[in-house]
């Protein structure tokens, strides 16, 4: 079958960091990223189906491995090559659809549950995901045993698999997975909110993660005002569907927190500020400009992946700021107290709020290098998700 794969070739993946900002396109064709044939994954043991892609949707992490900016935290962590796709819809050989949470979970490598009914992105410890009977691999798209989306069909474990029903759009199934890391992210703020009257909460960057995490405060967070800076006009206006309160770019951010929270500047940073922020962007230019309008003893909650960051974190330590990561979900504890997986919430907020609207473009995979330069450049190009499209196309009928 032919597939996207990712091999650690150094020359390749130095091209495409040299490359990545000068043309989006070159980098797709020179990196790291190359359209080959393979033969499809062999089923690993009992509990695994064989699952074949509708739309597999190209995401930031994606992104960087392709344009060579992933950090070599992960080399320990994944194994090459690799078929990324980790946002993905397909349908079993039944024909049954269903949608993936790709996290390698204690279930999927023949490990105990952390705890009974555990998610697969549940515990506190990752040995699991580079041993067992599996080789190393976060999620699926990232491991050399799974494959991932970015191919016709891979393999899932029964622990990852979720049903997608009739009524839902495979466009609506395929945003599940980022709505999941946006709820998540939002859920994590509630900690320094939860005693607060009438909490702020700021979001940097409005893509597609932004987004997903302004609908999660505004579904699951009770009573929270919502600020966003979004860069362009159609993230703009949906945030303000989402829910968000007030939406302004991000260089003015920090000064629609400080109206909002009544707060004074003092040098570059605010007296106090929002209670929490999200970081959906990842750069050290975006978490030092969280840390300069969350309140003293305030959360930022790290959404974007930062890679390799350069900061001056002495307000960090002398406003005693929370900086907590973000990465995928699992099990989540919910405002009231009660506990739902992430993927529920996800897949009730996607077909909620029509997430269908958040595709901005499909390609076959053979157009890779379109579809790679597209998401490269969503966001002034008015887009948002870029997704592969594998569904039989209709035959064209002559005249």
């Amino acid at each position: 079958m032919k597939a996207l794969q990712v091999d650690k070739k150094v020359g390749r993946i130095g091209a495409a960091r040299l490359l990545a900002a000068l043309a989006p396109t070159a980098a797709a064709k020179l990196g790291p990223l190359e359209l080959v044939t393979i033969d499809p994954p062999a089923l690993p043991g009992d509990g695994w189906h064989r699952v074949h892609t509708n739309l597999a949707g190209i995401c930031g992490s994606d992104l960087a491995t392709v344009e060579g900016h992933a950090s070599p935290y992960f080399d320990d962590w994944v194994s090459f090559p690799f078929v990324p796709g980790h946002e993905v819809v397909g349908h079993l050989e039944s024909g049954q659809r269903v949608v993936i949470e790709p996290v390698l979970g204690h279930a999927a490598r023949g490990f105990e549950l952390p705890f009974p009914d555990a998610a697969p992105g549940d515990g506190n410890d990752y040995a699991h995901l580079a041993t067992g009977h599996l080789e190393p691999g976060i999620q699926i798209g990232f491991c050399n045993s799974t494959c991932g989306g970015w191919a016709p069909e891979f393999v899932a474990h029964d622990s990852q698999i979720h049903h997608v029903p009739d009524a839902m759009s495979d466009e609506q199934a395929v945003m599940v997975e980022p709505a999941a890391g946006g709820i998540h992210a939002a859920l994590l703020t509630w900690p320094a909110i939860a005693t607060v009257d009438q909490p702020v909460v700021a979001v940097l960057g409005a893509g597609t993660m932004g987004l997903c995490a302004v609908a999660g405060l505004r579904r699951y967070v009770p009573g929270v005002q919502i600020v966003v800076g979004a860069r362009y006009p159609h993230q703009q206006t949906m945030a303000k569907a989402f829910g968000a309160d007030i939406v302004v770019k991000p260089d003015e951010l920090q000064r629609a927190v400080r109206r909002l929270t009544s707060s004074h500047v003092v040098g570059d940073h605010l007296s106090g500020g929002a209670d929490a922020t999200i970081d959906a962007v990842g750069t050290s230019a975006s978490i030092a400009d969280c840390l300069r309008f969350t309140r003293p003893r305030g959360r930022v909650v790290l959404m974007g992946m930062p890679a390799e960051v350069t900061l001056d974190l002495t307000g960090l330590w002398h406003r005693e700021t929370q900086l907590v990561g973000a990465y995928t979900y699992g099990t989540e504890t919910m405002p009231d107290g009660s506990r739902r997986r992430t993927f529920d919430l996800a897949a009730e907020t996607a077909r909620a709020l029509g997430f269908d609207r958040l595709v901005s473009a499909t390609y076959p995979i053979a157009d890779h290098v379109a579809a790679i330069a597209h998401a490269a450049t969503a966001g002034r190009r008015g887009a948002v998700k870029i997704v592969f499209d594998f569904r039989p196309q209709p035959k064209k009928v002559s005249q």
